[in-house]
C-alpha cells in the first residue's frame, strides 16, 4: 500500500501549503479534509456500510454510505467521486452529487489517534441496487439499504453499532422527512 499524504489545513479549513502522512496527521491532530457521501434511492432507502474489522477507527460499526479523506492535491468533488469508485465501484458524474455543506468536527479515539477534520457532506440519489455495487473488502464488510423510517428509528434509538453523526443526521432528516418520513 502506498503512503497516503493529506493537505494540512488551518482551524478555518484553509490549506496551509504543507502535506503530511496520514498516520502523522492523526497522531498530531492536524486539521485535514474528508468527504461524506450519503446515498439514497427513490424508494427512500439509505445505503449503510459496515466498516471492516481491521479499520483503525470504529471497526465493525455501521457508517455513512461512503466516506474518506482527501489525498494531498485532491479537491472535494474529485475526492467524493474517487471514494465512491474505490469503496462501492460506482461511477458517478460530478453533477450527480449534491453538495450540502462543510462540517467541522474533532474526535479523539486514542492518545495517538486524533481526528480533526472538515467534512464535505454530499447526497447521491441513485437507483443502483446492491448487486450493482462491489464494495472494497479492505474497508467494508457489508453494505445494505435501510428504509428511511427504519434508519430514523436506528438514529433515534441510538443503535449501538451505528456511528452517531448527529449533525449530519439532523441535516438528512430536515432534507428527507417531507419526502420519505411520513
Amino acid at each position: 500500500m502506498s503512503k497516503e499524504y493529506f493537505d494540512l489545513l488551518d482551524e478555518n479549513g484553509n490549506k496551509i501549503g504543507k502535506t503530511k502522512l496520514r498516520s502523522e496527521v492523526h497522531r498530531d491532530g492536524d486539521w485535514h479534509k474528508a468527504v461524506h457521501i450519503w446515498i439514497i434511492n427513490n424508494n427512500g432507502e439509505i445505503l449503510l456500510q459496515r466498516r471492516c474489522a481491521t479499520k483503525d477507527s470504529n471497526p465493525n460499526m455501521l457508517d455513512i454510505s461512503s466516506a474518506g479523506h482527501l489525498s494531498a492535491g485532491d479537491n472535494s468533488l474529485s475526492g467524493a467521486i474517487r471514494e465512491l469508485k474505490e469503496e462501492l465501484n460506482l461511477d458517478v458524474k460530478p453533477e450527480e452529487l449534491q453538495f450540502i455543506k462543510t462540517l467541522k468536527r474533532s474526535s479523539k479515539y486514542t492518545a495517538t489517534f486524533i481526528n480533526n477534520e472538515f467534512d464535505d457532506l454530499y447526497i447521491l440519489r441513485t437507483n443502483k441496487k446492491i448487486e450493482d455495487m462491489k464494495f472494497q473488502k479492505e474497508e467494508i464488510s457489508e453494505i445494505f439499504f435501510v428504509p428511511y423510517k427504519k434508519f430514523k428509528e436506528m438514529v433515534n434509538n441510538k443503535q449501538p453499532d451505528l456511528l452517531m453523526h448527529t449533525e449530519e443526521f439532523e441535516i438528512l432528516f430536515n432534507m428527507f422527512d417531507n419526502e420519505f418520513g411520513r
